[in-house]
C-alpha cells in the first residue's frame, strides 16, 4: 500500500473543509429566500431583510474560489442553486400551496447568473490583476446589480412600479456599505495552496 504524501494529506484535508463553506452558502442562500418577505420601513419605502446577507453569498462564493478553486466554487454554485429549488418546492408543498415555477425561476436564474458573472469576473482579477480594492468593490457591485436585473425582468409582470427607482437605488446603496466591508474583509483571504 502506497503512502500519503503530505501534500496528499493537506489535499485531502482541503477537499473537506471546502464542503464545510458549500453547505454554509447553501445555508445562506435558503436564509436569503427565507427572509425576502420580511420588510423593514425606511422612509416610505419596505425593504427587505434579505439585503443585508445578499452581497455575503458573494463573498462566500469568492472566498471559495480563493481558497478551493474555480472548479469548487462551481460545485457551490451548483450545489446551492440545487438547495434554493428544493427548499421552494419543500416549503410550497409544506404550506399546501400549489408550486409557482415563476418563483422558482426567478430567484435561481438570479442568483446563479449573478454568481457565475461573479465567479468569472473575480478569478480574472485573482489570477491577472493584483486584485486592487476597488475592483473587488466593484466585481461586488456588479453581481448585486445583474441579481436584481434578472430577479426584475422575469418578475416584471408582478412589480409594482410606484417606488421601484427609489427601493432600487436605496437597496443598492445599503449594500454598497456592506460590499464596502466586505471588500476589506475580501483583501485579507489568503489564496489556497494549489492556486499559488
Amino acid at each position: 500500500m502506497k503512502k500519503k504524501t503530505k501534500k496528499e494529506k493537506q489535499k485531502q484535508i482541503i477537499e473537506q473543509d471546502s464542503w464545510i463553506y458549500i453547505l454554509l452558502l447553501s445555508t445562506l442562500v435558503i436564509l436569503i429566500e427565507s427572509l425576502k418577505n420580511y420588510t423593514f420601513a425606511l422612509e416610505q419605502l419596505n425593504l427587505t431583510y434579505a439585503i443585508f446577507l445578499l452581497p455575503l453569498v458573494y463573498l462566500l462564493s469568492n472566498y471559495i474560489t480563493k481558497k478551493y478553486g474555480y472548479q469548487k466554487s462551481l460545485v457551490a454554485i451548483s450545489v446551492s442553486g440545487i438547495a434554493l429549488i428544493a427548499f421552494v418546492i419543500l416549503m410550497d408543498f409544506a404550506l399546501g400551496k400549489a408550486i409557482d415555477f415563476s418563483s422558482v425561476s426567478g430567484g435561481f436564474c438570479a442568483y446563479v447568473m449573478s454568481q457565475l458573472i461573479n465567479l468569472m469576473i473575480y478569478n480574472f482579477l485573482m489570477h491577472n490583476t493584483k486584485m486592487p480594492w476597488y475592483l473587488v468593490f466593484l466585481n461586488y457591485m456588479f453581481a448585486l446589480i445583474v441579481f436584481y436585473m434578472i430577479y426584475t425582468l422575469i418578475y416584471l409582470n408582478m412589480l409594482i412600479l410606484d417606488n421601484f427607482w427609489l427601493a432600487y437605488f436605496s437597496t443598492l446603496l445599503l449594500q454598497a456599505m456592506i460590499c464596502g466591508v466586505i471588500t476589506f474583509i475580501d483583501h485579507y483571504i489568503t489564496i489556497g495552496i494549489d492556486l499559488e
